[in-house]
């Protein structure tokens, strides 16, 4: 039986690839899949998570048969049905390495509000987005209404899920919900090369930048405040810190390496 989420190395960079075709829709096998290359990302030395998919579609979402099924069951297991994908959205957000989400065709539900667990969002110029559960009556159950609220604001995840619409990469780079956007045949070399970039670079210090971010969005710039002296603090005890440290004073900015410890 296929798996369709694996998990793939190169050297410090880790790719999660949703590759279920032909649509890479969620259902329980999914679900389990996602969280099992949790597992290993978070037993392992990966220094950044790269989350892509294969074929034409990026995902067509959840599969419906499986609303089907909880409607025949009488409702009674539905917030344990959403419990799975949730939990790997924010097993995702809480890994201590950075994450990126590349986007390519069409992205709905499920497979969006995954790669709204990610740190940062690229997609190429062709790239549509949609959670568009209302088509069944359903809201969003994996936190992508929440995680659109968090970058465009709640006016936009309001319009964005109410209107069962299918949005372009551009206007969700326009409201911050997309960080980059990049011509189709230059999205996966080009966004490669950037988490190559991130799994080479202080791994320490991207997760101390990760946690400062949370600290604001939990409590605004105060608890930002309060938790960054001690967060960036604590580095200076780190190997890359005090390696970079001498590196700069011996030979300028931009010679050190890291190690990610």
């Amino acid at each position: 039986m296929t798996v369709p989420v694996r998990l793939e190395r190169d050297g410090p960079l880790a790719a999660m690839v949703l590759d279920d075709p032909p649509l890479n829709l969620f259902g329980a096998t999914t679900f389990a899949a996602l969280n099992a290359c949790l597992d290993e990302v978070e037993s392992s030395d990966a220094r950044a998570l790269v989350w892509r998919a294969k074929g034409e579609v990026f995902t067509g979402g959840a599969d419906v048969n499986v609303f089907q099924q909880i409607v025949d069951a009488g409702g009674e297991s539905a917030n344990v049905a959403f419990d799975p994908l949730l939990g790997a959205v924010r097993r995702l957000e809480a890994l201590e390495i950075p994450t990126l989400a590349l986007v390519h065709g069409l992205c709905l539900t499920a497979g969006l509000e995954v790669s709204l667990g990610c740190d940062m969002i690229w997609a190429s110029e062709s790239a549509r987005f949609g959670l568009v559960e209302a088509v069944v009556g359903l809201t969003p159950g994996a936190g992508g209404t929440q995680r659109m609220a968090e970058r465009a604001g709640p006016g936009r995840a309001r319009e964005f899920v109410m209107s069962q619409g299918v949005y372009d990469a551009a206007t969700l780079e326009r409201w911050n919900v997309v960080n980059r956007v990049l011509p189709d045949a230059e999205l996966l070399e080009k966004g490669t090369r950037f988490a190559h970039r991130l799994a080479a670079g202080p791994t320490k210090a991207h997760a101390a930048t990760k946690r400062i971010v949370r600290a604001y969005l939990e409590g605004g710039v105060d608890e930002a405040d309060r938790v960054t002296p001690e967060v960036a603090g604590a580095l200076f005890g780190t190997e890359d810190l005090q390696n970079a440290v001498r590196s700069f004073l011996a030979e300028g900015p931009g010679k050190a390496t890291f190690e990610g410890r």
